[in-house]
Protein backbone atom coordinates (compact mmCIF):
# COMPACT_ATOMS: atom_id res chain seq x y z
CA UNK A 1 0.00 0.00 0.00
CA UNK A 2 1.85 3.30 -1.38
CA UNK A 3 1.37 6.46 0.93
CA UNK A 4 -1.64 8.00 -0.84
CA UNK A 5 -3.43 4.60 -0.20
CA UNK A 6 -2.92 4.49 3.50
CA UNK A 7 -3.99 8.38 3.97
CA UNK A 8 -6.82 7.76 1.96
CA UNK A 9 -7.50 4.51 3.88
CA UNK A 10 -6.83 6.20 7.42
CA UNK A 11 -8.50 9.89 6.84
CA UNK A 12 -8.06 12.48 9.07
CA UNK A 13 -6.70 11.46 12.40
CA UNK A 14 -6.27 7.84 11.47
CA UNK A 15 -10.29 6.93 10.91
CA UNK A 16 -10.47 3.43 9.16
CA UNK A 17 -12.48 4.39 5.90
CA UNK A 18 -15.16 1.59 7.54
CA UNK A 19 -16.50 3.45 10.05
CA UNK A 20 -16.67 6.21 7.89
CA UNK A 21 -19.16 3.67 5.71
CA UNK A 22 -20.39 3.40 9.06
CA UNK A 23 -21.16 6.55 9.71
CA UNK A 24 -22.63 7.53 6.07
CA UNK A 25 -24.91 4.46 6.56
CA UNK A 26 -26.07 6.22 9.68
CA UNK A 27 -27.59 9.17 7.82
CA UNK A 28 -28.54 6.80 5.24
CA UNK A 29 -30.44 4.73 7.77
CA UNK A 30 -32.22 8.04 9.47
CA UNK A 31 -33.32 9.78 6.43
CA UNK A 32 -34.41 6.23 5.05
CA UNK A 33 -36.80 5.23 7.40
CA UNK A 34 -37.62 8.77 8.09
CA UNK A 35 -39.40 9.09 4.30
CA UNK A 36 -40.28 5.09 4.44
CA UNK A 37 -41.44 3.54 7.59
CA UNK A 38 -42.48 6.37 9.48
CA UNK A 39 -43.10 9.10 7.00
CA UNK A 40 -46.06 6.30 5.77
CA UNK A 41 -48.11 7.13 8.68
CA UNK A 42 -47.74 10.66 7.66
CA UNK A 43 -48.65 10.23 4.26
CA UNK A 44 -51.62 8.63 5.64
CA UNK A 45 -52.90 10.77 7.99
CA UNK A 46 -52.00 14.13 5.08
CA UNK A 47 -53.06 12.86 1.94
CA UNK A 48 -56.74 11.78 3.14
CA UNK A 49 -57.01 15.54 4.90
CA UNK A 50 -56.32 17.54 2.09
CA UNK A 51 -58.07 15.48 -0.59
CA UNK A 52 -61.01 14.20 1.82
CA UNK A 53 -59.90 10.87 -0.32
CA UNK A 54 -61.18 7.64 1.87
CA UNK A 55 -58.24 6.16 4.12
CA UNK A 56 -58.76 2.92 2.94
CA UNK A 57 -57.83 4.23 -0.91
CA UNK A 58 -54.65 5.92 0.44
CA UNK A 59 -53.38 2.98 2.70
CA UNK A 60 -54.00 0.47 0.10
CA UNK A 61 -51.49 2.61 -2.44
CA UNK A 62 -48.98 2.60 1.29
CA UNK A 63 -49.39 -1.32 1.52
CA UNK A 64 -47.59 -1.50 -2.11
CA UNK A 65 -44.30 0.24 -0.75
CA UNK A 66 -43.84 -2.46 2.01
CA UNK A 67 -44.97 -5.20 -0.60
CA UNK A 68 -42.63 -3.66 -3.58
CA UNK A 69 -39.94 -3.58 -0.77
CA UNK A 70 -40.31 -7.43 0.40
CA UNK A 71 -40.16 -8.85 -2.98
CA UNK A 72 -36.86 -6.89 -4.64
CA UNK A 73 -34.84 -7.93 -1.37
CA UNK A 74 -33.28 -10.48 -2.62
CA UNK A 75 -32.37 -8.45 -6.16
CA UNK A 76 -31.42 -5.47 -3.74
CA UNK A 77 -28.50 -7.78 -2.03
CA UNK A 78 -27.16 -9.59 -5.08
CA UNK A 79 -26.96 -6.55 -6.42
CA UNK A 80 -24.71 -4.86 -4.36
CA UNK A 81 -22.82 -8.46 -3.73
CA UNK A 82 -22.44 -7.57 -8.06
CA UNK A 83 -21.96 -3.65 -8.69
CA UNK A 84 -20.86 -2.47 -5.02
CA UNK A 85 -23.85 -0.17 -3.18
CA UNK A 86 -23.30 2.95 -4.35
CA UNK A 87 -25.35 2.57 -7.62
CA UNK A 88 -27.65 0.80 -6.08
CA UNK A 89 -28.43 3.30 -3.37
CA UNK A 90 -27.87 6.25 -5.53
CA UNK A 91 -30.77 4.12 -7.83
CA UNK A 92 -32.77 4.04 -4.45
CA UNK A 93 -32.31 7.41 -3.00
CA UNK A 94 -33.20 8.82 -6.36
CA UNK A 95 -36.43 6.68 -6.61
CA UNK A 96 -37.73 7.11 -2.76
CA UNK A 97 -36.65 10.97 -2.78
CA UNK A 98 -38.60 12.02 -6.43
CA UNK A 99 -41.40 9.44 -5.12
CA UNK A 100 -42.05 11.30 -1.78
CA UNK A 101 -41.74 14.46 -3.90
CA UNK A 102 -44.40 13.75 -5.97
CA UNK A 103 -47.23 12.58 -3.31
CA UNK A 104 -47.96 16.30 -2.88
CA UNK A 105 -48.74 16.67 -6.84
CA UNK A 106 -51.52 13.86 -7.26
CA UNK A 107 -55.40 14.88 -8.16
CA UNK A 108 -56.65 11.54 -8.55
CA UNK A 109 -56.44 8.30 -5.80
CA UNK A 110 -55.04 6.21 -8.81
CA UNK A 111 -51.80 8.31 -9.06
CA UNK A 112 -50.48 7.24 -5.42
CA UNK A 113 -49.69 3.33 -6.25
CA UNK A 114 -47.14 4.31 -9.06
CA UNK A 115 -45.53 6.31 -6.81
CA UNK A 116 -45.63 4.54 -3.38
CA UNK A 117 -44.34 1.25 -5.47
CA UNK A 118 -41.37 3.75 -6.28
CA UNK A 119 -40.77 5.00 -2.63
CA UNK A 120 -41.22 1.44 -1.99
CA UNK A 121 -38.10 0.53 -4.29
CA UNK A 122 -36.26 3.20 -2.71
CA UNK A 123 -36.97 1.77 0.62
CA UNK A 124 -35.87 -1.61 -0.46
CA UNK A 125 -32.39 -0.39 -1.04
CA UNK A 126 -31.63 1.98 1.62
CA UNK A 127 -33.56 0.20 4.35
CA UNK A 128 -31.84 -3.42 6.26
CA UNK A 129 -30.42 -5.57 3.29
CA UNK A 130 -28.89 -2.38 1.80
CA UNK A 131 -27.08 -0.82 4.49
CA UNK A 132 -26.07 -4.08 6.25
CA UNK A 133 -24.63 -5.72 2.87
CA UNK A 134 -22.71 -2.04 2.32
CA UNK A 135 -21.10 -2.42 5.67
CA UNK A 136 -20.59 -5.89 5.47
CA UNK A 137 -16.79 -6.45 3.58
CA UNK A 138 -15.65 -3.77 5.93
CA UNK A 139 -15.51 -5.78 9.22
CA UNK A 140 -14.83 -9.22 10.97
CA UNK A 141 -13.78 -8.48 14.72
CA UNK A 142 -16.34 -5.68 14.66
CA UNK A 143 -19.12 -7.15 12.12
CA UNK A 144 -22.14 -6.64 14.38
CA UNK A 145 -21.51 -3.46 15.87
CA UNK A 146 -20.60 -2.03 12.78
CA UNK A 147 -24.23 -3.30 11.88
CA UNK A 148 -25.43 -2.32 14.88
CA UNK A 149 -24.30 1.72 14.89
CA UNK A 150 -25.20 1.83 11.27
CA UNK A 151 -28.86 0.75 11.45
CA UNK A 152 -29.33 3.01 14.59
CA UNK A 153 -29.98 5.15 12.33
CA UNK A 154 -33.37 4.23 12.60
CA UNK A 155 -33.58 5.52 15.97
CA UNK A 156 -33.14 8.91 14.61
CA UNK A 157 -36.04 8.53 11.97
CA UNK A 158 -38.22 6.90 14.57
CA UNK A 159 -37.26 10.66 17.03
CA UNK A 160 -37.48 13.03 14.41
CA UNK A 161 -38.65 11.92 11.28
CA UNK A 162 -42.21 12.60 11.82
CA UNK A 163 -42.32 15.52 13.81
CA UNK A 164 -40.16 17.18 10.90
CA UNK A 165 -42.07 15.35 8.03
CA UNK A 166 -45.22 17.09 9.72
CA UNK A 167 -43.44 20.33 10.48
CA UNK A 168 -42.23 20.67 6.73
CA UNK A 169 -45.81 19.97 6.02
CA UNK A 170 -47.02 23.18 7.81
CA UNK A 171 -44.78 25.50 6.99
CA UNK A 172 -44.99 24.82 3.07
CA UNK A 173 -48.21 23.00 2.72
CA UNK A 174 -48.78 19.32 1.37
CA UNK A 175 -46.88 20.28 -2.08
CA UNK A 176 -44.22 22.14 -1.03
CA UNK A 177 -43.19 20.67 1.58
CA UNK A 178 -42.72 16.92 0.57
CA UNK A 179 -41.45 18.67 -2.91
CA UNK A 180 -38.85 20.50 -0.47
CA UNK A 181 -38.41 17.50 1.63
CA UNK A 182 -37.50 15.36 -1.17
CA UNK A 183 -35.36 18.23 -2.41
CA UNK A 184 -33.22 18.37 0.82
CA UNK A 185 -32.97 14.39 1.37
CA UNK A 186 -31.55 14.01 -2.73
CA UNK A 187 -29.31 16.80 -1.80
CA UNK A 188 -27.68 15.35 1.64
CA UNK A 189 -27.85 11.56 0.23
CA UNK A 190 -26.72 12.15 -3.20
CA UNK A 191 -23.04 13.56 -2.58
CA UNK A 192 -22.71 11.37 0.64
CA UNK A 193 -23.42 7.70 -1.11
CA UNK A 194 -21.25 9.08 -3.82
CA UNK A 195 -18.05 9.79 -1.81
CA UNK A 196 -18.24 7.71 1.22
CA UNK A 197 -19.17 4.16 -1.11
CA UNK A 198 -16.75 4.80 -3.63
CA UNK A 199 -14.72 1.75 -2.66
CA UNK A 200 -16.46 -1.73 -2.08
CA UNK A 201 -14.38 -3.37 0.52
CA UNK A 202 -10.83 -2.32 2.39
CA UNK A 203 -9.07 -4.86 -0.27
CA UNK A 204 -9.44 -1.69 -2.61
CA UNK A 205 -7.04 0.31 0.02
CA UNK A 206 -4.59 -2.22 0.16
CA UNK A 207 -6.45 -3.42 3.44
CA UNK A 208 -8.30 -5.98 5.36
CA UNK A 209 -11.57 -6.13 6.97
CA UNK A 210 -11.25 -3.90 10.49
CA UNK A 211 -8.25 -2.07 8.80
CA UNK A 212 -5.54 -4.18 8.83
CA UNK A 213 -2.92 -3.60 6.35
CA UNK A 214 -2.10 -6.64 3.62
CA UNK A 215 0.33 -8.91 4.77
CA UNK A 216 -0.24 -8.19 9.15
CA UNK A 217 -1.07 -10.70 11.37
CA UNK A 218 -3.96 -8.50 12.55
CA UNK A 219 -5.21 -9.38 9.16
CA UNK A 220 -4.89 -12.64 8.92
CA UNK A 221 -6.27 -14.23 11.90
CA UNK A 222 -10.39 -15.00 10.89
CA UNK A 223 -11.72 -14.60 14.99
CA UNK A 224 -15.21 -15.43 13.74
CA UNK A 225 -14.80 -18.15 10.98
CA UNK A 226 -18.62 -18.30 8.93
CA UNK A 227 -20.30 -22.02 9.77
CA UNK A 228 -22.46 -22.35 6.61
CA UNK A 229 -21.71 -25.16 4.54
CA UNK A 230 -23.13 -27.70 1.67
CA UNK A 231 -24.71 -29.19 4.27
CA UNK A 232 -26.13 -26.97 6.96
CA UNK A 233 -26.53 -23.40 4.88
CA UNK A 234 -30.34 -24.08 4.10
CA UNK A 235 -31.16 -24.82 8.22
CA UNK A 236 -28.96 -21.84 9.20
CA UNK A 237 -30.56 -19.42 6.65
CA UNK A 238 -33.84 -20.59 6.83
CA UNK A 239 -34.50 -21.61 10.75
CA UNK A 240 -32.95 -17.89 10.76
CA UNK A 241 -35.55 -16.33 8.46
CA UNK A 242 -38.54 -18.35 9.92
CA UNK A 243 -37.65 -16.81 13.84
CA UNK A 244 -36.80 -13.58 12.51
CA UNK A 245 -40.40 -13.74 10.74
CA UNK A 246 -42.27 -14.47 13.55
CA UNK A 247 -40.67 -12.39 16.00
CA UNK A 248 -40.79 -9.07 13.74
CA UNK A 249 -44.56 -9.81 12.61
CA UNK A 250 -45.64 -9.99 16.25
CA UNK A 251 -43.10 -6.91 17.15
CA UNK A 252 -45.14 -4.60 14.12
CA UNK A 253 -48.25 -5.81 15.66
CA UNK A 254 -47.49 -5.05 18.96
CA UNK A 255 -46.42 -1.56 18.10
CA UNK A 256 -49.14 -1.12 15.90
CA UNK A 257 -52.03 -1.45 18.22
CA UNK A 258 -49.87 -0.41 21.67
CA UNK A 259 -51.54 3.02 21.80
CA UNK A 260 -55.25 0.99 21.49
CA UNK A 261 -54.26 -1.62 24.05
CA UNK A 262 -52.66 0.61 26.65
CA UNK A 263 -55.50 3.50 26.18
CA UNK A 264 -58.01 1.75 28.28
CA UNK A 265 -55.90 1.96 31.58
CA UNK A 266 -54.03 5.18 31.13
CA UNK A 267 -55.26 7.35 28.27
CA UNK A 268 -54.87 8.84 25.16
CA UNK A 269 -51.67 10.77 26.95
CA UNK A 270 -50.64 8.22 29.14
CA UNK A 271 -50.72 5.98 26.36
CA UNK A 272 -48.84 7.80 24.39
CA UNK A 273 -46.13 8.79 27.00
CA UNK A 274 -45.87 5.09 27.23
CA UNK A 275 -44.87 4.34 23.54
CA UNK A 276 -42.46 7.29 23.73
CA UNK A 277 -41.25 5.73 26.81
CA UNK A 278 -40.91 1.76 24.98
CA UNK A 279 -39.15 3.75 22.18
CA UNK A 280 -36.33 5.44 24.34
CA UNK A 281 -35.86 1.58 25.66
CA UNK A 282 -35.51 0.47 22.43
CA UNK A 283 -32.65 2.68 22.13
CA UNK A 284 -31.18 1.98 24.72
CA UNK A 285 -31.28 -1.63 24.04
CA UNK A 286 -29.66 -0.73 20.42
CA UNK A 287 -26.69 0.66 22.47
CA UNK A 288 -25.95 -2.07 24.85
CA UNK A 289 -26.13 -4.37 21.58
CA UNK A 290 -23.79 -2.16 19.86
CA UNK A 291 -21.08 -2.78 22.64
CA UNK A 292 -21.84 -6.63 23.35
CA UNK A 293 -22.94 -7.78 19.94
CA UNK A 294 -19.24 -9.13 18.40
CA UNK A 295 -18.64 -11.14 22.18
CA UNK A 296 -21.88 -13.34 22.16
CA UNK A 297 -23.39 -16.18 20.35
CA UNK A 298 -25.96 -14.08 18.50
CA UNK A 299 -28.15 -16.65 17.89
CA UNK A 300 -28.65 -17.59 21.65
CA UNK A 301 -28.87 -13.64 22.33
CA UNK A 302 -31.76 -13.41 19.72
CA UNK A 303 -33.51 -16.06 21.26
CA UNK A 304 -33.31 -14.78 24.80
CA UNK A 305 -34.23 -11.38 24.05
CA UNK A 306 -37.47 -13.06 22.19
CA UNK A 307 -38.47 -15.27 25.44
CA UNK A 308 -38.25 -11.66 27.33
CA UNK A 309 -40.66 -10.55 24.73
CA UNK A 310 -42.55 -13.90 25.15
CA UNK A 311 -43.16 -13.40 29.00
CA UNK A 312 -43.73 -9.39 28.45
CA UNK A 313 -46.98 -10.64 25.81
CA UNK A 314 -47.44 -13.02 28.75
CA UNK A 315 -47.43 -10.78 31.49
CA UNK A 316 -50.13 -8.25 29.55
CA UNK A 317 -52.11 -10.83 28.95
CA UNK A 318 -52.65 -12.51 32.31
CA UNK A 319 -52.54 -9.65 34.59
CA UNK A 320 -53.68 -6.40 32.58
CA UNK A 321 -52.40 -3.35 35.63
CA UNK A 322 -51.39 -0.59 34.93
CA UNK A 323 -48.09 -1.30 36.53
CA UNK A 324 -47.78 -4.85 34.56
CA UNK A 325 -48.80 -2.88 31.56
CA UNK A 326 -45.94 -0.20 31.68
CA UNK A 327 -43.80 -2.61 33.08
CA UNK A 328 -43.83 -5.25 30.37
CA UNK A 329 -43.89 -2.42 27.62
CA UNK A 330 -40.37 -1.29 28.75
CA UNK A 331 -39.24 -4.87 28.77
CA UNK A 332 -40.96 -5.93 25.27
CA UNK A 333 -39.67 -2.21 24.15
CA UNK A 334 -35.89 -2.95 25.01
CA UNK A 335 -36.01 -6.10 22.99
CA UNK A 336 -37.64 -4.34 19.57
CA UNK A 337 -34.14 -2.84 18.96
CA UNK A 338 -32.35 -6.16 19.31
CA UNK A 339 -34.87 -8.22 17.22
CA UNK A 340 -34.48 -5.60 14.36
CA UNK A 341 -31.12 -5.44 14.19
CA UNK A 342 -29.93 -8.97 14.58
CA UNK A 343 -31.18 -10.51 11.97
CA UNK A 344 -28.74 -9.94 9.65
CA UNK A 345 -25.74 -9.90 12.26
CA UNK A 346 -26.86 -13.48 12.74
CA UNK A 347 -26.54 -14.17 8.27
CA UNK A 348 -23.30 -12.32 8.57
CA UNK A 349 -21.84 -14.45 11.51
CA UNK A 350 -22.28 -17.58 9.80
CA UNK A 351 -22.31 -16.95 6.26
CA UNK A 352 -19.69 -14.30 5.95
CA UNK A 353 -18.95 -11.34 3.79
CA UNK A 354 -19.36 -12.94 0.73
CA UNK A 355 -22.66 -13.30 -0.76
CA UNK A 356 -23.89 -11.57 2.29
CA UNK A 357 -26.37 -9.56 -0.31
CA UNK A 358 -27.82 -12.77 -1.77
CA UNK A 359 -28.07 -14.39 1.60
CA UNK A 360 -29.75 -12.30 3.82
CA UNK A 361 -31.79 -10.81 1.04
CA UNK A 362 -33.45 -13.85 0.45
CA UNK A 363 -34.02 -14.16 4.35
CA UNK A 364 -35.79 -10.71 4.22
CA UNK A 365 -37.87 -11.25 1.54
CA UNK A 366 -39.23 -13.97 3.75
CA UNK A 367 -38.95 -11.46 6.77
CA UNK A 368 -40.75 -8.52 5.87
CA UNK A 369 -43.52 -10.35 3.46
CA UNK A 370 -44.10 -11.89 6.77
CA UNK A 371 -44.14 -8.78 9.32
CA UNK A 372 -46.28 -6.78 7.23
CA UNK A 373 -49.13 -8.84 8.45
CA UNK A 374 -48.41 -8.35 11.98
CA UNK A 375 -51.00 -5.24 12.47
CA UNK A 376 -53.79 -6.93 10.71
CA UNK A 377 -53.07 -10.26 12.60
CA UNK A 378 -53.36 -8.18 15.91
CA UNK A 379 -56.29 -6.64 14.92
CA UNK A 380 -58.58 -9.94 13.76
CA UNK A 381 -57.48 -12.04 17.04
CA UNK A 382 -58.30 -8.66 19.19
CA UNK A 383 -61.94 -8.27 17.31
CA UNK A 384 -62.14 -12.03 17.17
CA UNK A 385 -61.69 -12.66 20.83
CA UNK A 386 -63.41 -9.23 21.88
CA UNK A 387 -59.52 -7.81 23.92
CA UNK A 388 -56.55 -8.14 23.40
CA UNK A 389 -55.79 -10.50 26.28
CA UNK A 390 -55.98 -13.83 24.06
CA UNK A 391 -54.26 -12.34 21.52
CA UNK A 392 -50.99 -11.68 23.33
CA UNK A 393 -51.16 -14.86 24.77
CA UNK A 394 -51.23 -16.53 21.19
CA UNK A 395 -48.58 -13.99 20.34
CA UNK A 396 -46.65 -14.39 22.95
CA UNK A 397 -46.79 -18.39 21.90
CA UNK A 398 -45.24 -17.68 18.43
CA UNK A 399 -42.92 -14.95 19.90
CA UNK A 400 -41.69 -18.45 21.98
CA UNK A 401 -41.48 -20.88 18.45
CA UNK A 402 -39.52 -18.16 17.08
CA UNK A 403 -37.12 -18.55 20.08
CA UNK A 404 -37.31 -22.32 20.22
CA UNK A 405 -36.36 -21.99 16.26
CA UNK A 406 -33.57 -19.74 16.22
CA UNK A 407 -31.83 -22.44 19.17
CA UNK A 408 -32.78 -25.00 16.95
CA UNK A 409 -30.68 -23.70 13.99
CA UNK A 410 -27.93 -22.58 16.62
CA UNK A 411 -27.33 -26.62 17.39
CA UNK A 412 -26.84 -27.29 13.60
CA UNK A 413 -23.78 -24.16 13.75
CA UNK A 414 -22.58 -25.74 16.91
CA UNK A 415 -22.09 -28.92 15.19
CA UNK A 416 -21.11 -27.77 12.08
CA UNK A 417 -18.36 -26.26 14.45
CA UNK A 418 -17.30 -29.11 16.28
CA UNK A 419 -16.74 -31.21 12.55
CA UNK A 420 -14.48 -28.37 11.37
CA UNK A 421 -16.53 -28.45 8.58
CA UNK A 422 -15.30 -25.91 5.05
CA UNK A 423 -16.97 -22.87 5.43
CA UNK A 424 -15.85 -21.02 2.37
CA UNK A 425 -17.40 -21.18 -1.17
CA UNK A 426 -20.66 -22.10 0.29
CA UNK A 427 -22.23 -18.60 0.77
CA UNK A 428 -25.04 -18.40 -2.02
CA UNK A 429 -28.21 -19.38 -1.79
Amino acid sequence: MNRTEAREAAGRGGIYQGWRVVAACFVIASVAWTLGLFGASVYLQTVTSAHGWAVAQVSSAITLLFLVSALVQRAVGRSIDRWGPRPVLLFGTVAITSGVAAIGQVSAPWQLYPIFMLIGLGWSTLSTTGITATVAPWFERHQGRSMTLAIMGASIGAIAGTPLLLLAIGHWGLAWGLANVGALAALLLVPLIGWQLRHRRPTDLGLHPDGAATGSSAGSHDLLAPIATAANRRSLLWSAAFSFALGLTVQIGFITHHVALAAPLLGATGAGMLVSAAGVTAFAGRLVLARIVDKVDVRRLAAVILLGQTLALLAIAVWPTVPVLIGASLIYGYGIGHVTTLGPVVIRREFGAAGFGSNYGSAATIIQLTSAFGPAMMGLLRDGFAGYGTGLAIAAVLTLVASVALLGGRQIALHAARDNLPSRGATRD
